[in-house]
């Protein structure tokens, strides 16, 4: 499974919580936040999944989070 995968698959079992990349990375074992930042951008705006700036559902902090609706 690739990483856009993996990511897409958290997103939706989440939905509707957003969740921000940090929590995706370490939620999934990334090794680098940027494997889950740029899946994020790719995800954002197609087939429900939307980016904007909220609170992450799972460490409560405000940043730009994804979640699909």
């Amino acid at each position: 499974m690739t990483i856009l995968q993996e990511v897409e698959k958290l997103v939706v079992r989440l939905a509707p919580e957003p969740v921000c990349d940090a929590c995706l990375t370490d939620t999934l074992g990334l090794s680098v936040l940027h494997h889950a930042d740029h899946a994020v951008r790719e995800l954002a705006g197609s087939n429900g999944f939307e980016l904007s700036k909220d609170e992450c559902s799972l460490c409560g902090e405000t940043r730009m989070v994804i979640r699909r609706r």
